[in-house]
């Protein structure tokens, strides 16, 4: 129960200052007259003045409040290394007993853990929450159990009251990590990436100069290179496959370090060609040669050559050829000496008249045979005598022309291979596609890939292997009407980049394929295969566990399943003989770039109350009260500021100068001073 006098004004103070001038101003002028007076008409003045100012004594019915102490536990990923965890949790077992043990105080404990995906410690959003939860009047104390490292320094609250970090870890602690600067997330094949290592060496470390440094590609046998500490090594990498590539870096685990989950250093890079180089013979000038042209000009990441013959042999009209021909085309330099610089051959229409020698369609069987890819164009010259099959590049060439060419309209279909090859599947609007007029009937060769049909399911697109290259034929030079627009088109460009780039043998068109898409640490597993079922999929998990996972038919021929690592690090994954690997979670996890417990980040937040940084490897502080504004930590102490809140429950106010008693005092005091005056 607690009693003050307080105050309600009848009308403004200003007002009421002025009357009190006046009042003033009366006696003054009373004791210049000499008038005996004064006094009463003073008091007078002063009891109508208090009159205005009505004032009270209130009386409160208070109960007291218990003061807050908020305990922030950092359960990151950091704490868990040498001993923190424990050491932690035995600080706020002993911190409850004794904030419990306190009078008049309670306490709110929040436990934080890794953010979200790679935030890193939210050490101050989790404060600020709390805080946002209690009456800032109530907080006497702000007590962090952490190691200090934190990632939301900017987020720091006002405090309302000292705030106290009791920090993790040992003086002698010392650690190694592993640096990636830079990490392209796609580089360009046959072209060097230079990625920026460093590894550097925190806390009380040893001194050493060098370290080894594996580096491994695909999960392959690593090679073991040299690395200087503290300096940044450029490395350049050249990029083994089209496709992603992991590249995994690691510097063995020294005796002594602290942990060596940052030893490690995962770098995922998609390998992308810089410019398509195309090669397009034409055998003859026609409309289908127009638009194979203006199809592949229209890229802007193709390179064309297009050597098209215009007059052969046997075309005699008597026009002098030095009135035709301005230079001579490098046919030599193409077919022989440059060869190997294309990533894709097409023979549009191309039959045998003696223009390339059959060294030069030799060589390009050889090219096909080292890796290169090949795709015909197969017009009425296929079925002729003159055929390109009937050269040497007919060795490798995947159907044979039975000399019958069906001229009649028919719509392109999609064969039940081709609805799970790469190449066709999925391939929009079929029952909508327009008619070719003309198919070239061929017989497929022996493990051909018949995955299109035409007039009577005769095979119109048809795929094969021979030795380390690809070749595909199209039995049809009418593709060109899609692209006219003729009887609605069809998905010509759809078809040619997907043709073009399984020949190139891009890994995401591959029939027969496992990979994985990471997003964070989850990863979709995808499995592509010509079959009609497959076998669960091994995942073996860096820490060398493995699961089996079942995956789920999306589409036909494409298996998928998503699966979310427990663990960053490089997985693989492998079905039958199929094998992948794949990195999940960043290159540098967050929360293992800095390990060393240091205060040094929340000491600008911490020194506005006036708090402390003590180490736990010292003991558990003893708790004092202190007063606000005074220093709140010392030597194995730290302070808590009792708030003295409290709760009104009930208010009463009686009336100091009733208004009986004002207008007694008043009339009294003035009849005084009149009668005083008189007499005199």
């Amino acid at each position: 129960m607690t009693g003050t006098i307080v105050f309600d004004p009848l009308l403004p103070w200003v007002a009421i200052g002025a009357l009190a001038a006046l009042a003033i101003l009366g006696i003054v002028l009373a004791l210049w007259r000499g008038l005996a007076g004064w006094a009463l008409r003073a008091l007078a003045g002063l009891v109508l003045v208090a009159a205005l100012a009505q004032p009270a004594y209130q009386e409160e019915d208070r109960a007291a409040l218990t003061d807050i102490v908020l305990l922030v536990v950092d359960k990151s990923a950091s704490q868990t290394l040498a001993e923190r965890a424990g050491v932690t949790d035995e600080a706020a077992e002993t911190l409850e007993a004794r904030l419990a043990a306190r009078p008049n105080t309670e306490f709110r404990r929040i436990e934080v853990g890794d953010g979200e995906g790679d935030a890193g410690t939210l050490l101050m959003t989790a404060l600020t929450e709390a805080m946002a939860e209690e009456p800032r009047g109530r907080i006497a104390g702000i007590l962090l159990l952490s190691d200090g490292r934190l990632h939301d320094l900017e987020r720091a609250p006002d405090l309302p009251a000292p705030m106290h970090l009791l920090l993790t870890g040992q003086e002698d602690d010392w650690d190694r990590r592993l640096i990636v600067k830079n990490a392209p997330a796609f580089a360009i094949l046959g072209e060097p990436v230079t990625l920026t290592l460093r590894v550097e060496d925190d806390g009380a470390a040893p001194g050493d100069t060098t370290t080894p440094l594996d580096i491994s590609v695909d999960g392959a046998e690593p090679q073991r290179f040299t690395l200087p500490i503290g300096e940044d090594l450029d490395l350049p990498i050249t990029l083994p496959h089209g496709g992603l590539n992991v590249i995994e870096f690691t510097v063995p685990e020294a005796e002594g370090e602290l942990t060596d989950r940052n030893n490690t250093a995962l770098v995922q890079i998609n390998g992308v060609r810089d410019r398509l180089r195309v090669l397009l013979v034409s055998g003859e000038p026609h409309a289908g040669g127009r638009t194979w042209r203006n199809l592949l000009k229209s890229d802007s990441s193709v390179d064309l050559v297009h050597f098209t013959i215009l007059r052969p042999p046997e075309k005699q009209d008597g026009v002098p050829v030095t009135e035709l021909s301005l230079i001579a085309f490098p046919t030599r330099e193409l077919f022989l000496d440059k060869i190997d610089d294309f990533d894709l051959i097409i023979f549009d229409r191309y039959k045998r008249r003696g223009i390339l020698p059959a060294i030069y369609l030799d060589n390009v069987r050889n090219y096909v045979e080292q890796g290169g890819a090949v795709l015909i164009a197969a017009g009425p010259d296929y079925a002729s005598a003159d055929s390109i099959f009937r050269s040497p590049l007919g060795e490798v060439l995947p159907a044979a022309p039975t000399a019958r060419v069906v001229d009649e309209g028919f719509r392109p279909a999609i064969t039940d291979l081709g609805e799970r090859h790469p190449v066709t599947s999925g391939l929009a609007g079929e029952d909508s596609w327009g008619r070719w007029l003309r198919q070239i009937e061929v017989a497929p060769g022996e493990d051909t890939e018949v995955v299109m049909s035409g007039i009577d399911d005769r095979p119109l697109l048809v795929l094969d292997r021979k030795g380390e290259g690809r070749v595909a034929l199209l039995a049809s030079d009418q593709a060109w009407l899609w692209s006219r627009g003729y009887e609605g088109g069809g998905p010509q460009l759809d078809l040619l980049r997907r043709l073009a780039h399984w020949l190139m043998k891009e890994p995401e068109l591959e029939e027969e394929t496992l990979m994985a898409e990471p997003t964070g640490q989850t990863m979709r597993i995808i499995r592509r295969t010509l079959a009609e079922e497959v076998g669960t999929v091994t995942v073996t998990r860096p820490d060398g566990t493995t699961e089996e996972i079942t995956l789920d038919e999306v589409s036909p021929g494409r298996f998928e399943a998503l699966y979310r690592g427990p663990e960053i690090g490089l997985y693989r994954l492998a079905e039958g003989e199929e094998e992948a690997v794949v990195g999940l979670g960043p290159a540098a996890p967050r929360e293992f770039e800095e390990t060393i417990a240091s205060g040094d980040a929340l000491e600008p937040v911490i020194d506005t109350m006036r708090g402390g940084v003590l180490r736990l490897a010292s003991g558990v502080p003893s708790l004092r009260d202190v007063g606000e504004g005074r220093p709140a930590a010392g030597r194995g102490w730290i302070g808590l500021t009792p708030r003295e809140a409290y709760e009104t429950r009930d208010v009463r106010q009686l009336p100091v100068l009733p208004a009986w008693l004002v207008l007694l005092l008043a009339s009294g005091l003035t009849v005084g001073a009149w009668l005083r005056e008189g007499r005199r």
